[in-house]
């Protein structure tokens, strides 16, 4: 369908063509370069972080890191049920189990009394996930992980440059993931990244990335004649030269885009609060979200038709998310069959809007008006 107001566009600019082009004209290192590097440094920089690696896809830094770590069978990893279906996955590729925790609903990120509730001897690890661009509740969560010793990992995905205080997500546990997948706030098309302060962690992390192959400061496969042994099994996980161009390129505008984004966040929130059955995003005191989506509360009722009429006018909506522990594969195929109420509560009532950086004013008016004709409709 061709929608008249999609749910997002990416945000560039002549600065992204020309890095990418400067580097395919090179005729050189497109699998493996001085961009990646470069990016790699910045986004370390940027977090305020010791050590970067960038992967294909935050899935593939997600299976990574739980690697890294050791996790296998046997172990459990808690995760949240309300996020996009890899955090859970991860943990199955690596066949450890994932055990799903509830959410509390104002950042819908992990409730960190129920994490506490759902540890075991064989937990190993905590991945809360960031939903939507506003930090999740990582001190209290933080907290849980250190009385248990766990490892805490950060899915923030979707929320590169939220805060809580002046410490960016990411920064928070002991290690943590990003995405840049074309929907997120910074996008290479495709792509990932682990952040730690683990030297240990990080070295592992070069090997699982790159076939296990032992490579010298300073030095790739492909540009020595040298051999490099092979110490381990990996994988080829490797983001490509090109694409850390455009993500090095994104990163330099990466504020702007935020203030972009929260500027449109504003708006939403004037046009939308003064309207009956809408809950707009609440904001914990001295938490910075960056809204890579923008998720609003409907009761259950009329969610399902708000979205049809919204659909009719053609503005796109999403349900960002289903529950991951009622698709059918956890369901059916892995047999799971857990209570989450404040999960499926969210799950039934958010409505995801069109949000990026461009959206203009007349087109968050079509939306919000869109929407308080169809509540008009229904009283």
């Amino acid at each position: 369908m061709e929608w008249r107001i999609p749910l997002f566009k990416i945000y560039w600019d002549k600065d992204d063509i020309a890095a990418v082009n400067k580097t395919i004209r090179r005729g050189m290192n497109w699998a493996i370069g001085p961009e990646v590097t470069e990016f790699e440094d910045k986004l370390a920089d940027y977090l305020k972080i010791k050590y970067c690696l960038t992967f294909n896809s935050g899935t593939s830094a997600l299976h990574a890191i739980l690697l890294a770590y050791g996790i296998g069978p046997g172990d459990e990893v808690i995760v949240p049920s309300f996020t996009f279906i890899a955090t859970a996955n991860a943990v199955l590729f690596v066949g450890a189990r994932p055990v799903f925790a509830d959410i509390e609903e104002k950042t819908c990120g992990l409730d960190p009394a129920d994490v506490e509730r759902k540890i075991t001897p064989k937990t190993r690890a905590i991945i809360p996930v960031h939903v939507a661009g506003s930090p999740c509740l990582i001190k209290e969560l933080k907290d849980v992980a250190r009385r248990h010793n766990v490892t805490l990992i950060e899915d923030a995905a979707e929320a590169l440059g939220a805060k809580v205080g002046e410490t960016k997500v990411g920064a928070l546990g002991d290690a943590a993931i990003l995405s840049f997948c074309q929907n997120k706030t910074i996008t290479t098309g495709e792509g990932g990244a682990v952040v730690t302060n683990s030297e240990e962690i990080f070295n592992k992390l070069k090997l699982i990335r790159s076939h296990g192959r032992l490579e010298e400061k300073g030095a790739n496969y492909f540009s020595t004649d040298k051999y490099m042994d092979y110490v381990a099994l990996g994988y080829n996980f490797r983001m490509s030269n090109i694409t850390a161009a455009l993500g090095a390129a994104q990163l330099k505008k990466l504020d702007k885009i935020i203030e972009m984004r929260r500027g449109r966040a504003r708006l939403y929130d004037s046009m939308l609060s003064k309207l009956e059955n809408i809950i707009t995003p609440q904001i914990p005191p001295g938490f910075y979200h960056v809204y890579q989506m923008y998720n609003i509360m409907v009761p259950d009722k009329l969610r399902d038709g708000l979205m049809q009429h919204l659909t009719e006018n053609g503005i796109m909506s999403k349900v960002n998310f289903y529950p991951v522990h009622k698709t059918h594969f956890y369901k059916n195929e892995l047999k799971y069959n857990v209570s989450l109420p404040v999960t499926e509560k969210v799950s039934d009532q958010v409505i995801t809007l069109p949000m990026h950086p461009k959206i203009s004013r007349k087109e968050i008016n079509d939306i919000t008006g869109c929407i308080s004709d169809y509540l008009l409709k229904t009283k």
